[in-house]
C-alpha cells in the first residue's frame, strides 16, 4: 500500500516543549441568553474582539477544555474520548449560568478544527496537537448578572510534554494554608477562575525548585485534593487510591481513563501479551542502565502485572504519603506524570528510589499506546479522522 506524503509545518519536533505555538484555524460560535448555538464557522486564527464590559473579563463567566489529538503511523488522527469533555463542558456552563453547545456540535467542532490544522499535528511519537475549546460569556454587562451573549471558541497548538522533566519523576510539595477549592465553589467544574487562583502558591514552589503544589481540603486540612491542574493517585501494595469527587476536585478525563485501565484485566492480560513490543518500547523511553530507572524495568512491571489492581477512591489523607509506594499525577497535558518526591511540613519522602514507578510506568504505557493508535482500543474510546 502506497502511503501519502504527510505535509507538516517547519518545526523541530524533537524540542518541542509545551507552549503556546500560532496555528492556522480557530473555531467560533455564538449564542444569545436564554437561545441555543447555532452553526459555526472556521475562521483564521488571530485575536478577537471583547466589549471591555464582557461577563468573562468583569465576573469570570467562563470556562474550558482540553483535549489532544496525536498522528497514527499511517497518517491518520486520533481525538481521545471528546464526548467525555463536550459532557463536562455541559455541566460547568450550568453551573457557571452558561448556554452550552450540544455534545454533537462539540464534537463537530473539534473534529473540523484538528483536521483543519492537521498539518500542525507533531509527527508519531513526537507530541500531540493541544485542543482548547472556550465557551465564555462575550457580551456586555455592567450589573452582575449572566452575560447576554456567548462565544463557544476551538483553538489548537502542537505540544510536548507539559513538566520539563518529561517522564521523569516530578517533585511536588504540600501547601497547607492557601486552598484552591472550597465546598459548595466550583472547584468541580472547569471554570477560568480555579486556574488563577493557584498562581502564587506555584510560583513561590518553582521559585524552591518544586515542579508543582499538591493542595489539601480547606475543611480539615488533612485530606488530598489535587496538583494545580492534575489529579493525584497513591498505590500502596495492590491498591491504587485517589481523591473521590465531591464537588471540590475535577473529574479529569484522563483520572477516569486510569482508573477504568487499572481495573481491567483484559487490558492487563493484553498488556502481558505483547511483552517484545513494551521491551522495545519502554527500553526507547526509559534507561534501564540508570539503576533509578531499573527498579521499574520490564520484569517488575510483569511481576506487578501479575496481581490485580484495585482501585479506591475515597478520603486519601496526606499522612498516607509518608509510606506509599509509588504516587503519580494525570491530565490531559501531563497524561501520567510519575512523582519522585513529595515535601510536607519540611519532611521529604522519595518514591521508587527515584526513578519511575512499575505501576505508574505501566499505566502511562497502555494509555499513551491506546492514544496513539498502537494497541487496539477495546474500550472504545478514541475516534479515528482520516
Amino acid at each position: 500500500m502506497r502511503l501519502c506524503p504527510i505535509l507538516t509545518v517547519d518545526i523541530d519536533w524533537d524540542n518541542l516543549g509545551f507552549g503556546f505555538l500560532p496555528t492556522d484555524y480557530m473555531y467560533v460560535m455564538k449564542c444569545s441568553q436564554g437561545g441555543n448555538f447555532s452553526k459555526g464557522e472556521l475562521q483564521r486564527f488571530g485575536n478577537i474582539e471583547l466589549n471591555p464590559s464582557a461577563g468573562v473579563l468583569n465576573y469570570g463567566q467562563g470556562l474550558f477544555e482540553g483535549l489532544k489529538a496525536y498522528r497514527k503511523e499511517d497518517g491518520n488522527i486520533l481525538l481521545f474520548r471528546p464526548e467525555e469533555n463536550a459532557m463536562r463542558m455541559r455541566l460547568g456552563a450550568e453551573r457557571m449560568c452558561m448556554p452550552s453547545p450540544t455534545v454533537e456540535q462539540f464534537v463537530d467542532a473539534v473534529q473540523a478544527t484538528v483536521l483543519a490544522n492537521k498539518r500542525w499535528i507533531p509527527p508519531v511519537g513526537k507530541g500531540s496537537l493541544y485542543i482548547r475549546p472556550l465557551l465564555m460569556g462575550s457580551g456586555a454587562v455592567l450589573g452582575l448578572a449572566p452575560a447576554p451573549e456567548y462565544t463557544f471558541l476551538i483553538y489548537v497548538s502542537p505540544v510536548g510534554n507539559y513538566f520539563k522533566e518529561g517522564v521523569a519523576p516530578i517533585n511536588l510539595i504540600v501547601e497547607h494554608e492557601l486552598h484552591r477549592a472550597t465546598p459548595g465553589g466550583t472547584g468541580g467544574v472547569k471554570t477560568i477562575g480555579n486556574y488563577a487562583a493557584v498562581l502564587k502558591a506555584q510560583s513561590a514552589a518553582r521559585a524552591k525548585g518544586y515542579s508543582d503544589v499538591l493542595y489539601l481540603d480547606c475543611v480539615h486540612k488533612r485530606y488530598l485534593e489535587e496538583v494545580s491542574s492534575c489529579n493525584i493517585f497513591v498505590v500502596k501494595g495492590n491498591v491504587i487510591s485517589t481523591p473521590a469527587i465531591k464537588g471540590t476536585i475535577l473529574p479529569g478525563i484522563t483520572r477516569k481513563s486510569i482508573i477504568d485501565v487499572a481495573r481491567s484485566q483484559g487490558l492487563q492480560k493484553n498488556f502481558l501479551s505483547k511483552l517484545p513490543v513494551w521491551q522495545s518500547f519502554l527500553e526507547a523511553t526509559f534507561d534501564f542502565s540508570d539503576p533509578k530507572a531499573a527498579s521499574g524495568s520490564v520484569w517488575m512491571i510483569c511481576q506487578k502485572s501479575f496481581q490485580s489492581q484495585e482501585v479506591e477512591e475515597r478520603l486519601v489523607a496526606v499522612d498516607e504519603l509518608l509510606d506509599a509506594d509509588e504516587v503519580f499525577c494525570t491530565g490531559t497535558a501531563v497524561v501520567i506524570s510519575p512523582v519522585g518526591s513529595i515535601t510536607y511540613l519540611g519532611k521529604r519522602v522519595s518514591y521508587s528510589n527515584g526513578g519511575v514507578g512499575a505501576v505508574s510506568q505501566q499505566l502511562y504505557s497502555v494509555l499513551t499506546r491506546l492514544q496513539m493508535g498502537l494497541i487496539e482500543d477495546e474500550m472504545g474510546w478514541t475516534v479515528e479522522l482520516s
